[in-house]
């Protein structure tokens, strides 16, 4: 039996979960109804809109546009500063009864999960009448709604999901992806960035279904490894698991999110290094080694992608999360400006485990010392390193690298102050 998997989006949420406290606290006009916008605090990126109402999109107000903009574009625009607080609160509410169909959900934001339908499918007629069910459900308990992709991967579900909204169930099966995906713009393919498209269409590429029937070498050449992906994507092809939160939970990471929006690759792997770093000590303290790490990008547009990879072999090691990390970065990143960048590690075993070499490591080792020596010599710097710290605090010991990011950041924070 195929995997059904859903896609359940909250319409702007920001806004919405906004509007639902204004009219329990006793407002007399629903903000989702009139051209209205959350954004305009220092701390939520210093003055960008983070949702907005349908009315205000018709002004052509963008999420992410500074707020200054959205102003010029409708005057009487009406703004409301975020409260992250409640966002998280709705957030957890929502996800708690969704968790009552079935505990297989994966949350990607704090408005947007996978679920895995498959284990509950025989409690109802079809899919789409369980869609319906909890979309309106979701509605009569919390008041705002959402909208519900169906398919059998996560690829889909998710583009499913982003067809008209609000408040609307869709299906995009394999069988569909000619019908209802093709014929879009390039543009709404999940993955394909600003950067990306612009490319594409320097190659006559301007639709899904093109893309898909584009020799994938040819697209590898000009977009990289990032090339492919969108190939896979464009053609319907994805094989990602959701991760339910237990499943999750068995793991260790860090996340940040940037004082600016990173546009180079090799800033980004600066943070990436600081994020490993930070990972790595946790999973030392805790006397664990990791055997996947994974990789999180959040957009300027607040989009979000993810990629995971299995490690050869068990660790803990910073270079090693490190370089896993790079790795998944340069498959992922579609050269869009990035907000937040995070690093995890899963399936972690302790410390002690003993590793089971394969034919080749043996083989390796006893044709070449000197990769063994350099290991030797990484393991050596790592420990002196955590020595230090130790004694004279996390800051004694700063890698160029890190040390380079963080003078970047301050100056940016002078420069806004």
């Amino acid at each position: 039996m195929s995997h059904i998997i859903f896609h359940i989006d909250v319409n702007s949420a920001y806004l919405s979960w906004t509007a639902v406290e204004q009219l329990k606290n006793g407002a007399d006009v629903d903000i989702r109804t009139i051209p209205a916008i959350i954004g305009g605090d220092r701390e939520s990126r210093h003055g960008i809109v983070l949702a907005k109402s349908p009315s205000a999109k018709k002004f052509g107000i963008r999420t992410g546009e500074p707020v200054v903009n959205a102003f010029r574009k409708c005057p009487n625009l009406h703004m409301d500063p975020p409260n992250h607080r409640m966002y998280r609160e709705y957030s957890r509410r929502l996800m708690d009864f969704l968790k009552t169909y079935t505990p297989e959900i994966e949350q990607v934001s704090v408005d947007e999960c996978y679920m895995d339908f498959t284990g509950i499918a025989q409690r109802f007629s079809s899919p789409v009448e369980a869609a319906y069910e909890i979309k309106a459900r979701v509605y009569e308990k919390f008041g705002f709604t959402v909208n519900v992709g169906i398919s059998t991967n996560k690829l889909l579900a998710k583009m499913a999901s982003d067809f008209e909204k609000p408040n609307r169930v869709h299906t995009l099966f394999p069988e569909e992806v000619k019908e209802k995906m093709w014929p879009l713009p390039v543009s709404e393919l999940f993955m394909a960035g600003k950067s990306s498209v612009a490319i594409l269409e320097k190659l006559e590429i301007r639709t899904i279904g093109e893309l898909a029937q584009t020799d994938p070498k040819l697209l590898e050449f000009h977009l990289k490894s990032h090339g492919r992906t969108l190939w896979e994507f464009a053609n319907g092809i994805g094989d990602a698991k959701v991760q339910s939160e237990e499943t999750a939970a068995k793991g260790v990471g860090n996340s940040t999110t940037l004082p600016k929006d990173v546009e180079k690759a090799e800033d980004a792997k600066k943070v990436l290094f600081s994020l490993a770093e930070s990972v790595g000590k946790r999973l030392r303290k805790a006397g664990q080694k990791a055997n996947m790490v994974s990789v999180e990008i959040r957009y300027s547009d607040f989009q979000n992608v993810s990629h995971q990879k299995q490690l050869g072999r068990a660790s803990g090691a910073d270079q090693v999360i490190y370089e896993a990390a790079c790795s998944l970065f340069d498959e992922l990143w579609n050269g869009e400006p990035i907000r937040l960048l995070g690093v995890r590690t899963a399936k972690l075993v302790d410390e002690d485990e003993p590793e089971q070499l394969s034919l080749f490591d043996l083989q390796f080792e006893v044709k070449s010392e000197k990769p063994k020596k350099s290991m030797e010599k990484l393991k050596k710097l790592s420990a002196a390193m955590r020595e230090i710290r130790g004694k004279y605090g996390a800051d004694a010991v700063i890698r160029g690298s890190v040390l380079e990011q963080r003078e970047k950041e301050k100056k940016y924070e002078k420069k806004q102050f």
